[in-house]
Formats: structure tokens, C-alpha cells, sequence
């Protein structure tokens, strides 16, 4: 009998260590296999904003390094808050990353888009492109000049048209508000390609989207920039030169630059190895020819920065762009809800 129960506990031992061992093996598979399928990114925008540019470029060139393909889908809606949600609820598992501004990101919790807040993510951030003033070709505004009087004249009836609540272009025409005392009609759209064609189309008096956008338009001379949200003017390629804003509202000093800075996320708690693999896709990405160049053509200020890196630098955005939006009366939550300090 004795004997008999010792064979039980040798048998149930043995096959403990059997399932532990398989248990191993299987998380040492997937560690030396991931990515072992294509990888879903997620643009939570319409097609053409400078979100899903610069997704897109990154997708193409990690992909190459990662040894996958890197399949974009647009989600668009609520801001951008339906897309980014699919990502945080989706398994930790490397194999679903947001491409996001991070304005846009910063913005949703106290726009009431999510309760998830900058915290909840790592991120892998790439480009940066400035906020601009613009109209179509034939508008009566000729300068940002000329537009800022019209705002003054008529309060809260001159329109723009942005990508969206929380968008890049919205944040920067609510900080110019903000400064100058003006008020205007906002028109949001569900990305900022469907903005500025509004814009092109004469749907709204004029949009506040985002140089990258808008480059081509300018250098064909159907669109007209008035200024670009930086410390100095910039000139295009055909020699069109871009005023600074200070220029014409220099009450802006102290938050410029203004613009997108976009890359992408992850919610926390990935296993190691996949943030190994992606530290190191995301390492090559940004340094390969492919991604440069596709930089220097659509006119992105290429502002790459790791994990670690873009930490307190998203935590710094978070509280500037919160915070603008309660005390402009966009957003009806306190950032304090969310333990997000006052800049």
C-alpha cells in the first residue's frame, strides 16, 4: 500500500514538473518567435492626417525591422478615443499599437473621451509638425493679420475648421484664444485631411491643422498660410515663406511651439520581450533612409524620442494641454481628477 502511494506521489510529481516545463517552454517560444504574425496598428483618424502619415511611415519601416508586416487600420471617431480604447482593451501582447498625436491623447480624459489617462501608456514618439493658420487661395484674408481683426470684429462667428475635438489644430486655435482674448466658431471634422479639404472647399472660413497637411496645398498655391505656430518663420520649397505667429500675437511667447508631436503607444504592462523588440524596431525605424526621407519630403521636424525619454515629456504636454482646455471652458472636467498638475 505503501509502496503504492509513493508511485502516485513519484507519478504526480513527475507530471507537475512536465506541465512546468511546458509552461517554460511555451513563454520562451513566444518570446523567441514575437513577432510571430502581422501586428495591428491602429490610427484612431481618417486617412491623410498627419497622424496616419506618420503612422504609416513607421509601420513600413518597423515592419522591415521587426520581420512582419505592420497592417494599419483607421478607427476614427470621438476624438480619436474609439481607436485608442480598441488598443487599450486589447491583450497585452505586443501585437496591437496606437498611432496617435499626443495632443489628441493627452486631451480625452478631460474632454469626458476616456478614463484612461497619459499614464496608462508607453511611447515611441517620432515626428513634430507646427499648428498653421490657412485659408483657400481666393480668401479675403491675406494675413494672419488680417484674420485676427475679423475674429475681433465679429466674435465667435468666424469659422475653423479642425480635426477634431481635442485635435492638434484644435488645441492650438483654443491656446491663441486663450492669449489674445479672441473667440471663433469651431467646426470639428474627423481628422485633419477632412479639415482642411473643408477648408479648401470653403465649408469654414479658415483651419488652424497642421503644416504637414497642408505643405502640398501651399506650395501649389491652392491653399495660403498665414503663420505657423513657432518662434521663426519658415520657408517652403518653392521659396513660400510662412510668418511666425509672434509676429501678429506675440502674447504667445511662452507656449510656443505649438503642434503635433506624433509616434506611437502601447498600453503598460507588455511582456519584456516585446518591448525589447519594439525598442529596437523603433531604434532602427527612425534612423533608416526610408524614414527620413520621407520626413524631409512631407515636412514633418523629425523628434524622436524612446520610452524612457518621452516620459516626462508627454507628462509635461498632459498638463499643459489639460489644464489649457479646462481654464478655456473646452473641457468640463478638472485635470485635477486625474492628478494632473498645473503647468
Amino acid at each position: 500500500m505503501e509502496k503504492k502511494k509513493s508511485l502516485i506521489i513519484v507519478i504526480a510529481v513527475v507530471v507537475v514538473v512536465l506541465i512546468a516545463g511546458l509552461v517554460v517552454t511555451n513563454m520562451m517560444g513566444k518570446e523567441d518567435k514575437y513577432p510571430s504574425r502581422d501586428i495591428n496598428m491602429v490610427v484612431p483618424w481618417n486617412p491623410g492626417g498627419s497622424t496616419d502619415l506618420t503612422g504609416r511611415a513607421l509601420a513600413d519601416a518597423m515592419g522591415k525591422s521587426l520581420g512582419t508586416n505592420i497592417v494599419v487600420t483607421n478607427t476614427p471617431g470621438s476624438g480619436g478615443s474609439v481607436g485608442s480604447l480598441t488598443v487599450m482593451k486589447a491583450e497585452k501582447d505586443g501585437y496591437n499599437v496606437l498611432a496617435n498625436g499626443m495632443l489628441a491623447l493627452t486631451s480625452m480624459p478631460v474632454l469626458g473621451y476616456t478614463e484612461t489617462t497619459q499614464r496608462d501608456w508607453d511611447y515611441y514618439l517620432a515626428t513634430f509638425t507646427p499648428n498653421v493658420l490657412a485659408v483657400k487661395a481666393d480668401s479675403p484674408y491675406q494675413t494672419a493679420q488680417d484674420l485676427l481683426d475679423a475674429m475681433k470684429a465679429n466674435p465667435g462667428e468666424i469659422t475653423d475648421g479642425t480635426g477634431g475635438m481635442g485635435s492638434g489644430g484644435h488645441i492650438g486655435i483654443e491656446v491663441l484664444c486663450a492669449a489674445t482674448g479672441l473667440t471663433y466658431k469651431h467646426v470639428p471634422y474627423e481628422g485633419g485631411g477632412k479639415a482642411v479639404t473643408a477648408a479648401l472647399a470653403g465649408e469654414v472660413d479658415f483651419t488652424s491643422q497642421l503644416l504637414v497637411e497642408m505643405q502640398d496645398m501651399f506650395v501649389s498655391g491652392d491653399m495660403r498660410a498665414l503663420a505657423n505656430f513657432t518662434e521663426n518663420d519658415i520657408t517652403l520649397e518653392n521659396g513660400t515663406v510662412i510668418p511666425s505667429i509672434l509676429k501678429f500675437a506675440p502674447e504667445l511667447a511662452d507656449r510656443m511651439p505649438m503642434g503635433e508631436t506624433t509616434g506611437i503607444a502601447v498600453p503598460k504592462g507588455q511582456p519584456d520581450y516585446v518591448y525589447e523588440a519594439l525598442d529596437k524596431a523603433f531604434d532602427e525605424a527612425v534612423k533608416s533612409e526610408d524614414f527620413l526621407s520621407f520626413c524631409k519630403t512631407k515636412g514633418f521636424i523629425v523628434n524622436t524620442m524612446g520610452r524612457a525619454e518621452a516620459e516626462p515629456y508627454i507628462e509635461k504636454l498632459a498638463s499643459t494641454v489639460t489644464w489649457t482646455l479646462y481654464d478655456c471652458g473646452v473641457a468640463t472636467i478638472s485635470p485635477e481628477e486625474f492628478d494632473i498638475p498645473r503647468a
